[in-house]
């Protein structure tokens, strides 16, 4: 009954390709689902991709917004539907695997002429791999894991994907933020460089003092272009996440302004008490040991026993009666007693097992390591909105009563226009790292960890001339 049953699973194993392939891609998708917030689509005929380029179209008539950047990201990207591709043609290999072997059939046709006598013999056998047969459950379980670590890599992938697509969002709109305050820097600084041209030549003013105010300006020129490019580069870098054509990178609008803080940061002790078991690369970890044990028992067979052929024999021949058999083919260990493969799959459990302890102890270190990055980024980008920037605003308000009350000059207004500018510019890169820092943590709470901010001291501003 057993070997009646094998027989069955092993021949429904014929069609279950295409039914491997989907499931693999349904539990994808909702993993990723619930992990991203994001379904994944795969764009298998024409028609969904005519649907998925007009959600696309559409979702781009309108300032684009980081949810909508990683609904394409995940429905519409040629890299992604590459990616679901490979991880189809993974899965149907695999569901190759779990086939046995088909049998094989032998002919063979003797003549012979003896004392005029002219007699035929013809051989016929078929055979199949036995061994074969009873490792089927073995190679069954082979494929399970295998069809495992294919789900969970592409999980994995779809994260690296939306997490991209985030972070080159976040990048793009910071990046055209801190463009708009480069274009106001660089009027200030003309309007500077051009009042002390005009008193140099009254004489009001040192050429000394023209100079160091033209240098200001001469930097503001450098600063705008940095800023232009840096632009042009995340805008591009999006349009690649994105996977648009060049019409749809054309007609790509970005909100004005990266969105506000959150009202407070995510509390330490409920992402400390995040399941790490439901990390990706943990369970992939995991699935890897537990093969490698099941893998280690199999290799203690096949060790001494790597080949077992069973034929079933007819022989026909003239004038006398058929001969029905069958035939048995073992290999003997008598070269090879297999002990250097029993050794080599000890160690590559042992292997396996370490990595996996490691793995843990990365894993927490990882998000310890995730939340400071992502509670600095808050803190200073609270730091620069609720400090430094009134400030900033008061300092300037105070300046302009000054000014009217004629205490200070237009150029000690405009010196401190420029600081108040700068430190905006400041506040803008302080909220882009933040959200940066929280793409990064979500990612590391998930199994894909991801490179955050550099939170390095900010190179942006620029001192005012002296008088």
């Amino acid at each position: 009954m057993h070997r009646l049953a094998v027989l069955a699973i092993a021949a429904g194993l014929a069609g279950c390709a295409s039914t491997a392939v989907n499931d693999n891609y349904a539990q994808v998708q909702a993993m990723t689902r619930q992990s991203v917030g994001s379904e994944v689509k795969w764009l298998t005929n024409d028609d969904v991709r005519r649907e998925a380029q007009a959600d696309t179209d559409r979702l781009l008539s309108k300032p684009l917004s980081a949810d909508d950047a990683v609904r394409i990201a995940l429905a519409y990207s040629p890299s992604l539907q590459a990616m679901l591709y490979e991880s189809a043609a993974e899965a149907a290999e695999t569901s190759q695997s779990t086939r046995l072997p088909n049998p094989v059939f032998a002919f063979e046709r003797l003549v012979r002429n003896e004392a005029g006598m002219r007699e035929i013999e013809i051989g016929r056998v078929l055979s199949f791999s036995v061994l074969d047969l009873l490792l089927l459950p073995s190679r069954l379980r082979v494929a399970d894991y295998r069809y495992q670590a294919t789900r969970l890599t592409l999980a994995s992938n779809v994260v690296q994907s939306a997490t991209d697509a985030r972070q080159a969002w976040v990048n793009a709109v910071a990046s055209q933020q801190v463009l708009q305050y480069a274009e106001q820097v660089k009027a200030t600084a003309d309007a500077g460089a051009e009042l002390a041209r005009r008193m140099q030549a009254v004489g009001n003013f040192s050429k000394l003092q023209r100079a160091r105010e033209q240098a200001f300006s001469a930097d503001a020129v450098a600063q705008l272009a940095r800023a232009r490019q840096a632009a042009r580069a995340s805008r591009e870098t999006l349009v690649r996440a994105l996977g648009l054509n060049d019409t749809q990178a054309s007609a790509l609008t970005l909100p004005e302004r990266l969105p506000d803080l959150p009202a407070a940061p995510k509390d330490e002790a409920v992402v400390a008490q995040a399941s790490l078991d439901e990390r990706l690369d943990v369970r992939m970890a995991r699935a890897s040991l537990e093969f490698t044990a099941r893998e280690q028992g199999l290799t203690r067979v096949t060790s001494f026993v790597n080949g077992l052929e069973l034929g079933i024999v007819h022989n026909s021949e003239t004038g006398r009666p058929p001969q029905k058999g069958y035939n048995l083919e073992l290999p003997l260990p008598i070269f090879d007693f297999g002990d250097a493969g029993r050794s080599r799959s000890q160690a590559t459990y042992m292997v396996a097992l370490n990595r996996t302890a490691q793995l843990a102890v990365v894993a927490r270190s990882q998000v310890r390591e995730g939340y400071a990055a992502y509670r600095t980024a808050y803190d200073l980008s609270r730091h620069y909105r609720d400090e430094i920037v009134p400030l900033r605003k008061t300092i300037a308000e105070e300046n302009v009563l000054r000014y009217n009350g004629m205490l200070i000059g237009v150029f000690e207004l405009l010196a401190d226009s420029r600081e108040q500018i700068s430190s905006v510019m400041q506040a803008i890169e302080a909220q882009r790292d933040f959200w940066l820092a929280d793409a990064a943590l979500q990612a590391t709470l998930i199994g894909k960890p991801v490179g955050g901010p550099a939170l390095e001291a900010s190179s942006s501003s620029s001192a005012a001339p002296a008088h």
